[in-house]
């Protein structure tokens, strides 16, 4: 399984990851009253199959074992592209940040928990026992944990505990954990305000640099200050959607987030050239990526996409959430069955391979989280 680093050689996978925006209608709270953000909906979709492109050709790894050979033979005119798809990862999270504080305002700390359990755990638990049953097949190259292992994976703990990951995107999750448990307590529980969320931000990014310089493990994990700036900027272009373009403070949250994300993202993903690396990103194409994620979050924000209301966007919302959970793994018996058993030319099994995906995400969604996603929310929060 891959370390949850942002290094060249690791994946760092992720969301919804998305990065998990609740699966219901993202709706806005401007002064303009409530309205439906689609084209919010529409980036998920987008930061998924960034990833799902960085995994199936972006790298090496067991995905190489499915094609047969390194995915830069595959695609060697697009797999130094699909190398960037990674940092879909942090498009997800400026995402995340953007949703998780509009779904703070007005919500006691009880409904707040409810929705992010009900919203994280019914699909995540189907895809641990799906991908677990495929690896057990015999004529699968791939072997499933041991039982006492993937019973551990469906707490969404295995990362803290030491134990492996059944998914690869898993490591994004612990990081969303974290992100809304400070959000929870930080801004949930006394009450969301503008006040409260502006303190958050400057809290959050000013302990992040002091966990960066203390060089301590605990304050590492709890503050996460390589992916803090992007949950920090989508709750800053929050406070710009729902209080106003005019809000220096909001602009300055957003702003500095960026600068510190862009940091961090090449810090993380940028090598010297090297003729043994699978990939090259360079520094002016990471803090491109970067920055056209949070000037696209942005554009949403503050109303400039809002010509995108079409309403597959919403289905392609919906479907972010398993398909980011159950791309990778099956992805890669998928990519083996197409490309090595049926003989499919390269191109032809990734796009095949992302359309099966997309359904068995749709099974998901259908079978899976309508029915229980409310259910638990009820379970949790009876008097909702």
């Amino acid at each position: 399984m891959s370390t949850p680093q942002l290094t060249a050689g690791a994946p760092p996978v992720a969301p919804d990851p998305v990065t998990a925006a609740p699966q219901a209608a993202i709706r806005g709270r401007s002064r303009g009253g409530p309205s439906r953000l689609r084209a919010l909906d529409g980036l998920r979709l987008l930061a998924a199959l960034m990833v799902a492109a960085y995994h199936y050709g972006g790298r090496n790894g067991e995905i190489a074992q499915a094609w047969g050979g390194s995915p830069a033979h595959q695609f060697p005119t697009a797999a130094p592209l699909f190398a960037y798809g990674c940092l879909g990862v942090q498009i997800f999270f400026v995402i995340s940040g953007f949703v998780i504080c509009l779904s703070g305002f007005g919500r006691t700390l009880r409904a707040f928990i409810a929705s992010r359990v009900s919203r994280l755990y019914p699909a995540y638990w189907a895809a641990i026992l799906l991908v677990t049953a495929v690896f057990a097949l015999p004529w699968v190259a791939y072997k499933a944990l041991p039982p006492s292992e993937v019973l551990t994976n469906l707490t969404m703990l295995q990362q803290p505990l030491g134990v492996d990951r059944v998914l690869g995107v898993c490591w994004t999750l612990w990081a969303e954990m974290r992100f809304y448990a400070l959000f929870a307590l930080c801004v949930v529980l006394p009450g969301a305000t503008r006040g409260r969320v502006v303190l958050f931000c400057a809290g959050w990014t000013l302990a992040g640099a002091l966990a960066q310089a203390a060089h301590q493990p605990f304050l590492d994990t709890v503050l996460m200050p390589e992916y803090a700036p992007f949950f920090i900027g989508g709750v800053g272009l929050y406070l710009l959607h729902r209080y106003g373009a005019r809000d220096p403070i909001a602009w300055a949250i957003v702003l500095v987030s960026w600068l510190i994300g862009q940091h961090y993202a090449v810090a993380g993903l940028w090598h010297a050239p090297s003729a043994t690396a699978f990939s090259y990103r360079s520094t002016a194409g990471i803090i491109a990526v970067v920055t056209l994620g949070f000037a696209l979050v942005a554009a949403v924000a503050l109303g400039r996409l809002r010509w995108a209301n079409w309403r597959w966007l919403t289905v392609a919302g919906a479907l972010t959430y398993p398909f980011y959970l159950v791309h990778e793994h099956l992805g890669w018996v998928v990519v083996r069955a197409l490309h090595h058993g049926l003989g499919l030319p390269s191109y032809a099994t990734l796009l095949l391979t992302v359309g099966l995906m997309l359904l068995l995400a749709w099974v998901l969604h259908r079978f899976v989280e309508r029915p229980l996603t409310p259910a638990l929310k009820r379970a949790i929060n009876p008097r909702r």
